[in-house]
């Protein structure tokens, strides 16, 4: 193989490495912009999750303390 031939090949190969790099970083580029978006989903998702948990917390409070209520009105009845 003549030296010019082998500086073809060579930046053949180069050429050819550069373009698999560039296709490597586009892809990764696009996995991480997913990503992204999917962290940003899931926290919104935890804050509602959240929210939800402290109203469900709050109406279970709500509920303990009716309960609570009606068993001493009943304690009254039994009682007197």
């Amino acid at each position: 193989m003549s030296p010019v031939e082998q500086e073809t090949d060579s930046l053949s190969s180069l050429e050819q490495r550069i373009q698999q790099a560039v296709q490597l970083v586009e892809r990764l580029r696009s996995e991480k912009e997913a990503a992204l978006e999917q962290a940003t989903e899931s926290k919104a998702e935890a804050a509602r999750l959240a929210e939800e948990v402290r109203v469900l917390q709050a109406e279970r409070k709500q509920v303990r303390q009716r309960i609570e209520k009606l068993l001493g009105q009943i304690d009254q009845l039994s009682v007197g």
